[in-house]
């Protein structure tokens, strides 16, 4: 257990988006819960934008929490297949049913699943399910309603096969770009399009290069808010109580900071500079369509019973 020479616990939470986004705004309501119940016990601090302030790229961050080097982090699933092929669940295009039966299944034999996996799989315990919203897409070069309008654009992916898959699916040409590098290739040109949940498309700036903004929710991402378990192995039990309390208090902060900024990125976006096109059920249906294959296989692999406590 990291102790300062006076004896105060040391937990150092790690993030890589900007002070507004909801997740470093839930880190900050973890802290305050946090302080309120230990006092003087715990040394909280929050790094919200490593990428920033230590250079390191976003796909560092569990790396750093499972060899202890950092005791926390929130993190996309996405990015963590490889390690626990579950969390593929997370990431099945136009599955999740809805907000709430996810976060009713994440709270219940779901999350408990990945509980289980993730702590045998790379010794990090998941404090948290936070919501990292749904995924849309957004581009430079038209206004996109199709599959076929997707062809020979270049767009970000992030590193996970999935992601890929899905994009090539579409007519894409995706490239793996990370966080830390996208608004700099957004900006320059080099990629014409990329997906995220609004806020980020927001709070990153990517909207003001990208005019046309397509609302698939293709995704209903996960962040994972993780302890190194031998750093949370090593707190009392009084700490390890008030983390847990302070821990639903800033999730259920975090999810309603989640909900609420959908609606009011859509409200800040002007009109004179970015096109929002909304899908009739039709034009989702194509999109749907052209990903079938990808969700089949998905299916036979991971199984019903996982699909059927998302869908």
């Amino acid at each position: 257990m990291a102790r300062s020479k006076s004896g105060i616990v040391d937990i150092k939470l790690g993030g890589y988006q900007p002070a507004s986004s909801v997740h470093n705004r839930a880190a900050e309501i973890l802290k305050i819960e946090l302080t309120d119940r230990v006092g003087d016990d715990v040394n909280f601090q929050i790094d919200g934008n490593m990428t920033l302030s230590s250079g390191i790229k976003a796909f560092d961050l569990p790396k750093l929490v499972e060899s202890g080097n950092l005791s926390m982090c929130y993190f996309a699933s996405s990015y963590l297949a490889d390690r626990v092929p579950e969390v593929a669940i997370f990431d099945m295009p136009f599955v999740i049913g809805s907000r709430q039966k996810f976060y009713q299944a994440l709270d219940g034999e779901l999350g408990k699943l990945f509980e289980e996996k993730f702590l045998n799989e790379m010794g990090v315990r998941i404090l948290a399910f936070w919501d990292n919203g749904l995924r849309h897409l957004s581009n430079r070069v038209r206004e996109i309603r199709s599959p076929l309008d997707c062809e020979k654009l270049k767009i970000r992916s992030m590193n996970s096969e999935i992601h890929k898959e899905f994009f090539s699916l579409l007519g894409f040409e995706p490239v793996y770009i990370d966080v830390a590098d996208l608004v700099a290739q957004v900006k320059s040109g080099e990629i014409d399009a990329q997906e995220n949940p609004l806020t980020n498309t927001y709070n990153f700036g990517t909207y003001k290069y990208h005019r046309y903004i397509t609302l698939t929710g293709h995704f209903f991402g996960t962040a994972l808010l993780m302890v190194n378990e031998s750093i949370y192995g090593g707190w009392s039990s009084e700490i390890k109580m008030a983390m847990g309390e302070s821990v639903k208090v800033a999730t259920q902060k975090q999810r309603s900071f989640a909900e609420a900024e959908d609606e009011q990125i859509l409200k800040l976006l002007d009109d004179c500079d970015n096109i929002v096109t909304t899908l009739s059920p039709k034009e989702l249906e194509g999109f749907k369509t052209a990903v079938k294959p990808l969700v089949y296989l998905y299916r036979r692999t991971l199984g019903d019973h996982l699909f059927s406590l998302v869908e």
